[in-house]
């Protein structure tokens, strides 16, 4: 079948019988998810190693290319929480200008997976390995937070765990009681505030009405931020702030610039370009299926993921132009977004538009944040981030799924996250090889007892009843057989039900080989009988039913003995 090459973003689709009530309830979905993204995106920034400002117009431009683009209804697109650790990474080791150089490039190769039809690969990485990799990524974002909530006096954090938890218990003695005390606080309202509006709660018994309905639907990360910074204003609170630290948020929009490229620095950033790519394939198809499965309105489709994975790749390509870190699907704010109730990707588009409107008007209002409220906001996140439940829950699994699972977990904390997918999925592969070499069976079956009139003319007779798959993994276990007819009686007839065998590749057809050269070797018959459509298909493509053929011609065949399949 002809390749032919296929763009088509959702918005073209979404808009067909759009409505004015539809576009209202978008808008304000849009504009609520704008306001949500705006502490996260900070957050994200700083907790990476860069200027709030770079998460901010991630958020912006990246969120806008990704809905304008994108293959789903109501994804978000901006900077995650995943990302932390590997941006935080990559700019420690190789700077900020590669950080930009891997990030585009990571967008090419997102944008040729979704172009020759890729996307649905990323469904193949374990559900063990990305659990995995998520509680590790989410015990790193806490680690790494640690040094702002509790008001440590730490000039750089390093990159890796061992040290991070060393650099801590030096600066311990560090601590600021007002910033311990404002991230508690923050913690504390992000916990509280939703659940003071949930039906049957002491706050809707005794106040009922419309204020009390528009304060419920404030993102608790506003209301921490808000009311926090204006504490720490109002009594003059010695603690670190957006404004000590970086100097404030421009309020225009980011210059075009290119980073320095040659081929050299290209080679050497194989390997973040490559954990960019996996990571955000990964992160924006998951959030795509989140929202696939919580979506109820009736117009919404399920994403295409190809069409995703091109939008990415278009965001990720440009966003490092203008300074920014890696974009990818993000699930509280499409939860988010789905909850206020939009449908089409006009409101991820409403959703950087407005976030835009706040940076260029609101920036200098964010001088006064305290650190230890966004990190507040962070180790939120990374709480929400983690299934902590699935560590209960290894009981309840195999040997199999424990060892992927824990593994990834350890590996991606004292490691990365690189080596803990790359030694994650090769170890899958190694177990899933084992597992299904054990599904493999070579049943012996007893000869019926031929009547006494044709013991004479009759040969010996050996069959075996194959299960399941024969391939590489497998194909030790034929050698019983193989053993079996070389030290049977000449002459031997040896039958094998193939009915059974759903599966065969070349390694198992040199399995098969080995048995028709013992066969032959003991003047006897082999007959391979009722073989599957693949395992057939094989065979004859092979020449080894041909073989089989021409080896049983040339043997004297008593008229009770079956030919080969």
């Amino acid at each position: 079948m002809a390749w032919s090459f296929a763009f088509r973003p959702r918005i073209l689709d979404a808009l067909r019988g759009y409505t004015r009530a539809r576009a209202l309830t978008d808008i304000g979905a849009g504009a609520t998810v704008g306001i949500v993204a705006l502490p996260l995106a900070m957050a994200f920034a700083i907790a990476s190693g860069l200027k709030p400002e770079a998460g901010l117009w991630t958020a912006i431009i990246g969120g806008f290319l990704v809905s304008l683009l994108g293959g789903t209804n109501v994804q978000i697109g901006g900077p995650a929480g995943a990302f932390i650790v590997i941006v935080y990474g990559i700019v420690e080791r190789y700077g900020l200008a590669n950080l930009l150089i891997s990030t585009a490039c990571a967008g090419v190769l997102l944008f040729l997976l979704g172009l020759f039809k890729l996307g649905n690969l990323v469904r193949f990485v374990p559900v063990s390995i990305v659990i995995g990799f998520t509680n590790g990524i989410a015990v790193l974002i806490a680690l790494s937070q640690l040094k702002d909530w509790l008001g440590l006096d730490i000039a750089k954090m390093p990159g890796n765990f061992f040290s991070q938890v060393h650099t801590l218990v030096q600066h311990i003695h560090t601590l600021n009681p007002y910033a311990l005390g404002l991230g508690v606080a923050c913690l504390a309202v992000l916990f509280v505030w939703p659940r003071l509006f949930l039906k049957g709660s002491p706050v809707l018994r005794v106040a009922e009405g419309h204020t009390v309905r528009v304060f419920a639907r404030v993102p608790a990360p506003v209301v921490a931020l808000v009311t926090l910074t204006a504490l720490a204003q109002w009594l003059d609170m010695p603690v670190a702030t957006i404004g000590s630290q970086f100097g404030g948020i421009p309020q225009q929009p980011p210059a075009f610039a290119l980073p320095d490229f040659s081929w050299d620095t290209v080679r050497l950033l194989v390997t973040p370009t490559l954990t960019i790519a996996l990571l955000g394939a990964i992160e924006s198809l998951l959030c795509a299926r989140v929202a696939d499965q919580l979506a109820t309105d009736p117009h919404y489709r399920k994403h295409d993921p190809n069409q995703e994975l091109m939008a990415q790749g278009v965001a990720n390509f440009v966003v490092p132009f203008f300074g920014g870190m890696p974009v990818t699907g993000t699930i509280a704010r499409t939860v988010t977004n789905l909850r206020a109730g939009a449908t089409t990707p006009i409101a991820g588009m409403v959703h950087a538009l407005a976030l835009a409107l706040i940076v260029l008007v609101a920036a200098p209002l964010a001088l006064h944040i305290p650190l230890a409220v966004l990190a507040g906001i962070l180790l939120f996140v990374a709480w929400n981030m983690g299934e902590w439940h699935e560590f209960v829950r290894l009981k309840h699994f195999s040997n199999h799924y424990r060892l992927l699972m824990v593994g990834t977990f350890l590996l991606t904390v004292v490691f990365d996250l690189t080596v803990a997918v790359e030694v994650g999925l090769v170890l899958a592969c190694v177990l899933f090889v084992r597992r299904m070499s054990a599904l493999f069976r070579a049943d012996p079956v007893a000869p019926p007892v031929a009547p006494p009139a044709e013991d004479a003319s009759a040969r010996p007779r050996l069959a075996w009843q194959l299960h399941g798959a024969l391939f590489f993994g497998a194909a030790a276990k034929i050698d019983p057989i193989v053993q079996a007819i070389e030290a049977g009686p000449a002459g031997v007839q040896v039958e094998l039900d193939a009915s059974g065998l759903f599966a065969l590749d070349t390694t198992g057809l040199d399995a098969l080989e080995q048995i028709l050269k013992a066969v032959g070797q003991r003047g006897g018959l082999l007959c391979v009988l009722n073989p599957q459509e693949q395992p057939r298909s094989l065979m004859e493509r092979s020449g080894f039913s041909a073989r089989v053929q021409a080896q049983n011609a040339a043997q004297p065949v008593p008229t009770s003995a079956t030919t080969a399949g």
